[in-house]
């Protein structure tokens, strides 16, 4: 029987996706027992905005976190999203600070990491998968899908078949937008499974209302994993529906390993938790629709609602649709990068100061800057040579890889900073990731601790 599995998201994409990661670990605890037993080929659990968000939001040790899914999930692969040289922040880090998150998140409980970077450079991840291969887990590395004149098809073979040769266990197509069509996504499959012979896993949204097709024929033509969400937290700018995928494809004849029993457990326990996120606003119902919008644009959901947060706190929202028309071409100015975390944010707000600005460039934020001096890598297609030297007005682009240039002493100036405040490697990878959320964590931390022992003093 022809097999394909599932990886569950709803702990981390689904929840990111859909209530901005707001998901605490006392509303994940009571049904991780019976996730572990629902046969996932690995819950994705980590990574991506879950990081912040814990020590940011929630008053929560992300470390801590991951360990206690792990304890409660034995038999289950669990897996994160690493944005290769930046992590899970915004900016590149030194090598050895990539090689220690790497190996802490291996110990204290991940076994597969996804690794993907923004513009697809290779050199961007080959520091991430060699951590991750030599720490014992599996590298799966993604491919970041998006359309433009240069991506084509044989340019993310060739870069498949440079992954291979890393020493990477997957190969993850990882379509951020919803934007991969259903003949697309069977021409790429295809074409990755006869270049190597590693595993293909799909990763989409329903943004578009494209998602369901495209992975059947995504699996049409060989993919073996596939991306879902538990019903109650799929759809929309989320992953398709676990439960739907599963009987379509137990009814086309293929084994995907799930425990119908489990699955359906867990749709009943998720149900009033989504219910309880709509009561409260947090859960958007326009999140939960299908805007076909990313097909002319290529804007992620979550792209679409910061471009519109952005207008809206300026007092700017009737021009929207200019900064939807501009995105594009801001875009292709700055060398056809995929829209997913960092450039994304860097694209979509120099669109909003160009439609703002009434001219185009001419206030340009220093993230932008440091793109077009090459601190984000290897752009996909050149920059346009006239706007890179007006927004950089004089200074030279790096001629080597970024990460190179940065202090290899960054690790031990932080701990030294932190002295007891830091009580163990976690806590000082926390703090160089985010400094300030960090240090507030640690704080309120501190003072949580204080208030138990004054209490048990009290009642002794």
């Amino acid at each position: 029987m022809k097999k394909v599995q599932f990886t569950e998201t709803v702990l981390r994409d689904a929840s990111q996706s859909l209530i901005a990661t707001r998901l605490p670990y006392s509303k994940m605890e009571p049904i991780l027992e019976t996730m572990n037993k629902a046969g996932y080929y690995s819950a994705e659990v980590w990574g991506g905005a879950t990081f912040d968000v814990c020590l940011r939001f929630l008053n929560e040790d992300p470390w801590e976190r991951l360990r206690k899914i792990r304890e409660h999930m034995p038999d289950t692969k669990l897996q994160m999203l690493l944005r290769g040289q930046n992590i899970l922040g915004y900016k590149h880090y030194p090598d050895d600070i990539v090689r220690r998150f790497v190996r802490c998140s291996v110990k204290n409980g991940i076994d597969i990491i996804r690794i993907f970077d923004a513009l697809n450079d290779i050199n961007n991840l080959k520091v991430a998968v060699e951590e991750a291969v030599n720490s014992g887990a599996m590298a799966s590395a993604a491919i970041s899908y998006t359309i433009s004149p240069v991506h084509t098809l044989e340019k993310y073979v060739s870069m498949v078949k440079e992954l291979a040769a890393m020493g990477v266990g997957s190969i993850c197509i990882k379509d951020m937008a919803g934007i991969l069509t259903p003949q697309n996504a069977y021409d790429l499959v295809a074409a990755i499974k006869d270049a190597v012979d590693l595993p293909v896993v799909m990763h989409t949204h329903c943004t578009t209302g494209l998602a369901f097709m495209t992975y059947l024929k995504g699996i049409e033509a060989g993919a073996d994993v596939i991306d879902t969400a538990i019903s109650p937290f799929s759809g929309g700018t989320s992953q398709p529906a676990t439960e739907t995928l599963y009987y379509t494809l137990r009814e086309m004849g293929y084994d995907t390993g799930l425990d119908e029993d489990s699955i359906n457990k867990m749709a009943d326990y998720f149900k009033p938790i989504r219910a309880g996120y709509l009561a409260d606003g947090t859960l958007n119902p326009v999140s939960l629709t299908t805007d076909t919008r990313c097909l002319t644009y290529q804007i992620p959901g979550g792209m679409l609602s910061n471009l519109l947060s952005q207008l809206k706190s300026l007092n700017a929202s009737d021009k929207f649709e200019e900064a939807l028309v501009e995105t594009p071409k801001v875009r292709e100015d700055m060398g056809f990068p995929p829209l997913v975390t960092p450039t994304s944010q860097l694209i979509g707000t120099q669109a909003v100061q160009n439609v703002l600005a009434g001219e185009r460039y001419k206030n340009v934020g220093a993230e932008l800057k440091a793109y077009c001096r090459g601190e984000y890598g290897r752009t996909p297609a050149p920059i346009n040579p006239e706007i890179r030297d007006k927004i950089l007005a004089g200074e030279k682009p790096l001629e080597v890889r970024y990460a190179d240039t940065l202090p290899t002493d960054t690790f031990e100036k932080a701990q030294e900073k932190l002295g007891d405040t830091a009580r163990c490697e976690e806590d000082v990878l926390s703090y160089i990731a985010f400094p300030q959320v960090a240090e507030s964590f640690f704080e309120k931390r501190r003072e949580a601790e204080e208030k138990v022992v004054r209490y048990t003093i009290t009642e002794a």
